[in-house]
Formats: C-alpha cells, structure tokens, sequence
C-alpha cells in the first residue's frame, strides 16, 4: 500500500520538530499570542461562560413565577445588560435588574447600596430600567403603560435595611415568587398576554429608547 508521506515530500505533519523549534515558529507574527494574553484570553472565556450559565439559570428561576406571569428577556429583544427581565402578570408590570453579590453584605439606607465598601447604583439602574421599559410599551400600546421597577440579589450574603429605597421593589432572588404575587391582581388575563405579545416582540424595542441607554457606563460592576 503507497504511504500519504514520502520522503521527497520533505518534513511531513507527523514529522519531528527540528531543534530549537519554537510553538508559533511558522505562525506570522501578527497571529503569534504572548503567554499572558492566553492566560488572559482563558480567564475571559471562563467569565463568560459563568455569566452565561447565571443568566440562563436566573431566566428559569423567573419563567416559575407561577400561572398567569410572562417573563421576557429583555437582553433577547432589547440588548440590554445580562439578568434584566420583564415579568408581566396579575400584579402588573416589573422591570427586573438582577445582582449576584456572592457572599458579600448587602446594606441600603435608602437609595444608597453598600457592598464590600463599594457603593454601586444599582438603584438608579433599576430605575432606568423601568423608565425605559414603560416609554417602549407605552408608545407601542398607545396607552400608559407602568412599570414597577424590582431590584433582586442572588447570593448568600445577608441583606440589611436602614431605610428602602422610594418606588422600588428590593427582595432576595428566591423571594421574588411571593413579593410579586403578593401585588393582588391588577391586570386581566387578557392584558397580560396583550402586553406580554408587545414586550416580546423585537420591534417594540428598536428606535427605543433603549437603544440610546449606553449599558457600559450606566450599569455598575459586581
């Protein structure tokens, strides 16, 4: 049987290196990666796939809400940052930020969050949330449409009060559920589906205001 290899073909791919051979010696020097950036590359490869795998558990959590509730994924249709929700139901409309502080503390004197000496604003986020949110379903539902902004802590550190924040819903990630169905029953079942048809559907966010919403600047890191 002839061999794919010859020896007139020169050093084949199962060939030996010569000596001194470099890893990359016939790569272009352009493509070459430094050990740092590779590690670096690694770490944010691994980031990204924790984020991922968080959100997706969170979008499951809140898709058990219980009947009557529609969750949208407002990263989905909206571009938003990651663990930002709609959930439409009995109760209303609420625009859902979601944090994972870990095992840290949490602390609120009000408008004013603590964790591990860092003060980030997610209440204002939240906030911005829901302003954005009731201005697109507003102007497509050719009504006002509120929406109740919630602010939700996954994690297992404990969360202390000094004064809640005004017209915004803090809770712990695992007590959403019973925060949100102790809101009554405000909108019909048939409303809900109106507006959860509105809320998932793409085009009620583009030319929003959410496209002028710039996330990287706005949204406070963990």
């Amino acid at each position: 049987m002839t061999g794919l290899l010859h020896s007139s073909d020169g050093p084949g791919i199962f060939s030996a290196p010569p000596a001194g051979h470099v890893p990359g010696d016939y790569l272009d020097g352009s493509t070459r990666t430094s050990p740092s950036e590779w590690v670096r590359s690694r770490r944010e490869a691994a980031a990204q796939r924790r984020a991922a795998a968080k959100h997706a558990r969170t979008a499951q959590r809140l898709a058990s809400l219980g009947p009557g509730w529609e969750v949208v994924d407002l990263r989905e249709v909206a571009g938003t940052a990651p663990m930002t929700y709609l959930a439409i139901g009995p109760g209303g409309v609420f625009a859902i930020t979601v944090k994972d502080h870990g095992r840290a503390k949490v602390g609120f004197a009000g408008d004013v969050v603590q964790i591990d000496g860092r003060r980030p604003k997610y209440v204002l986020e939240a906030r911005e949330n829901a302003r954005l949110a009731a201005t697109a379903l507003s102007r497509v539902a050719g009504i006002s449409v509120p929406v109740m902004p919630v602010l939700a802590f996954a994690g297992s550190g404990v969360i202390t009060f000094y004064g809640m924040p005004k017209g915004c819903i803090v809770s712990a990630y695992q007590e959403l559920g019973r925060v949100l169905n102790s809101r009554g029953e405000r909108l019909a079942a048939k409303t809900v589906k109106k507006l959860y048809a509105f809320a998932d559907h793409p085009g009620t966010w583009v030319n929003s205001a959410f496209d002028r919403y710039e996330w990287s600047k706005n949204e406070s890191q963990p």
